[in-house]
């Protein structure tokens, strides 16, 4: 028994000396090597007795996992163990269509939690909305379950039927929804034309959305027979996706200059991306919508469009995820996603908590539950990186605060057929720097700045 522990635990101790190896002294090399032995050594004892001892037999598989998804759910919150579910999962999302609700969701506090419905899905025709709490799917508790689990539950054939029981802050009692799952064909770009302004709404950034930009460009100009007025790029409850299409979406709209760099723990991890020559716009005034459910490659291109003076970004301060996530494969269907550095904006800004801030803040007055519903941000996640920067959270929390200037009620832009207010205003504001207005007339409201 005694053999078999020890020649585990120095299995143990080969592997994470093949990966922690860190230039130093050698005295100070023998001090941290006793010390992580010690540490491994009571990593095994935990092991065997827990293997012994616990109440029900444990296979090791499982031991192990659970060992190896505790320590990097200790890091921060999106570093994470992706088994082969989850690695298909992952797979799935950035290049695929499936089966679902059409939600993107995380864990808080053992409790699913949603970041933010997909336009045009199942979950966002039920009126599901960013910071809702999944409690129950199918009648049956989900609550201290694992994320995978509760997105395996969700997921299922096209067509077939799931009743999810929602508690949303502000209501007094939980609520069922039964939806009816659909296809969920990720198509990252849409476009449309309103008036003489091209609207381009970024879903997500996966493969091939910066290409599909520039092809929503080109569908505008041909659609109007000429250029547009402007461009409204729609980045609102995007929760994110792969880096080099954000700085492919950026470059779209930029003739020179960075566009965002990432830094990582040693000095020399850093890594500039710039703009090609060539602006797909031509210098046409752009519009930016963001919210609290714009994150990650949102936040790049916001934080680009901002620094470079390109664009004037509207709406609420976004999530504020500045992290980059790297892709380990551990295996041809397993894999790490590992937190390995954050980015910064051209200016040198980290967005990591503070998110990026509108240039004009204007709520979305034409959802009646806006007042009341909570705004969830990176800053409200467990473990959630720390800002190197001091943050005046006065001001961050300023955008929660009501603006007597905008007093037009739901209600009120119902009757003048004002669907959604930001996009409204955006419309409005490039119609005012063109000197001709593109839809009826505001209601009497002014930004805050």
């Amino acid at each position: 028994m005694a053999n078999a522990r020890r020649t585990l635990f120095l299995r143990s101790a080969a592997i994470l000396g093949a990966i922690a190896l860190i230039p130093a002294s050698t005295s100070a090399v023998t001090e941290t090597e006793g010390e992580t032995y010690k540490q491994l050594d009571l990593f095994m004892d935990v092991f065997q007795r827990v293997r012994a001892n616990y109440v029900e037999q444990v296979d090791d598989a499982t031991l192990i996992k659970g060992a190896i998804e505790g320590m990097l759910s200790s890091l921060d919150p999106h570093s994470a163990y992706l088994d082969v579910r989850s690695f298909e999962n992952l797979r799935t999302q950035t290049e695929g269509s499936y089966g679902g609700l059409g939600l993107s969701v995380t864990m808080d506090e053992g409790v699913v939690k949603v970041i933010a419905p997909t336009d045009d899905t199942p979950a966002a025709r039920a009126g599901i909305k960013a910071g809702d709490y999944i409690t129950h799917i199918d009648g049956k508790l989900i609550y201290g379950g694992t994320l995978d689990e509760a997105v395996e539950k969700m997921r299922g054939a096209p067509n077939t039927k799931v009743k999810l029981t929602i508690a949303r802050e502000g209501r007094t009692e939980p609520f069922d929804v039964e939806l009816t799952r659909a296809i969920i064909d990720i198509k990252p770009v849409k476009w449309q034309v309103k008036g003489d302004v091209g609207v381009i709404k970024i879903v997500s950034f996966s493969a091939d959305t910066g290409a599909d930009v520039q092809s929503a460009i080109r569908g505008i100009d041909k659609s109007l027979g000429h250029k547009p007025i402007g461009y409204v790029i729609d980045l609102r409850s995007n929760p994110g996706g792969l880096l080099d299409e954000a700085v492919r979406v950026s470059d779209a709209f930029l003739e020179r200059g960075e566009i965002v760099s990432q830094r990582g723990r040693q000095r020399g991890d850093t890594r500039p991306y710039y703009a090609r020559p060539g602006d797909d716009a031509q210098g046409l005034p752009v519009v930016v919508l963001i919210d609290a459910g714009s994150a990650s490659a949102s936040e790049i291109v916001a934080g680009a469009l901002q620094d470079q003076k390109r664009a004037l970004i509207m709406g609420e301060r976004s999530f504020g995820k500045g992290s980059v996530q790297t892709l380990l494969p551990l295996s041809q269907d397993t894999a790490l996603r590992l937190t390995t550095a954050r980015y910064y904006t051209p200016s040198g800004r980290s967005v990591q908590e503070g998110g990026i801030e509108p240039d004009i803040l204007v709520p979305q007055l034409s959802d009646p539950d806006y007042a009341k519903r909570p705004k969830y941000r990176e800053s409200d996640l467990r473990r959630h990186l720390i800002n190197e920067a001091k943050l005046d959270r006065s001001e961050l929390e300023a955008d929660s605060n009501p603006d007597p200037r905008f007093t037009a009620t739901a209600e009120d832009l119902k009757k003048q057929g004002v669907e959604d207010f930001q996009l409204h205003y955006a419309l409005q504001t490039l119609g005012r720097l063109n000197g001709t207005p593109q839809m009826a007339a505001a209601p009497a409201t002014k930004p805050r700045r």
